[in-house]
């Protein structure tokens, strides 16, 4: 297996990226390998289960219902998702920001930091483990 250079990791982070903000689902999970080691910063509790999108994944189709449910679920607020740094060091990228959504079921607002570090190999994401301020996206989206 090949891996790549930090040049060609930080291609298909900014291919990623621009694909989110496009809102482009397809493409966003054609970025992704066919198996993907994902992994959230979502405690076990009462609130397990309750957020339809946060969920354990594993394939290609995963990652594409994820990005879909989450446009289901969710709508951008006026000021969006913020990118704070993105740091790229060979097959390893960490980005930083902020998301601000408003829930479609609850009409609440939120706005959580998260942390994302992704794995890139062959050209392809093997590994997206995020890290997120899961109390604000419960609180706004649970009924």
């Amino acid at each position: 297996m090949a891996e790549c250079d930090t040049a060609a990791t930080r291609s298909i982070v900014e291919m990623l990226l621009k694909q989110l903000a496009e809102g482009d689902v397809s493409a966003v999970a054609e970025l992704y390998a066919d198996e993907v080691d994902w992994s959230l910063s979502w405690p076990e509790g009462p609130q397990s289960g309750a957020i339809p999108w946060i969920r354990n994944r594993a394939t290609r189709s995963d990652v594409r219902q994820h990005f879909t449910t989450i446009a289901e679920y969710n709508r951008p607020s006026d000021q969006g998702t913020s990118i704070s740094a993105i740091v790229v060091s060979d097959t390893d990228a960490f980005i930083t920001g902020v998301i601000r959504n408003e829930s479609v079921l609850t009409r609440r607002h939120y706005t959580a930091r998260f942390a994302l570090h992704l794995r890139v190999i062959d050209d392809l994401i093997v590994q997206h483990h995020v890290y997120e301020d899961s109390l604000a996206v419960y609180s706004a989206c649970a009924e």
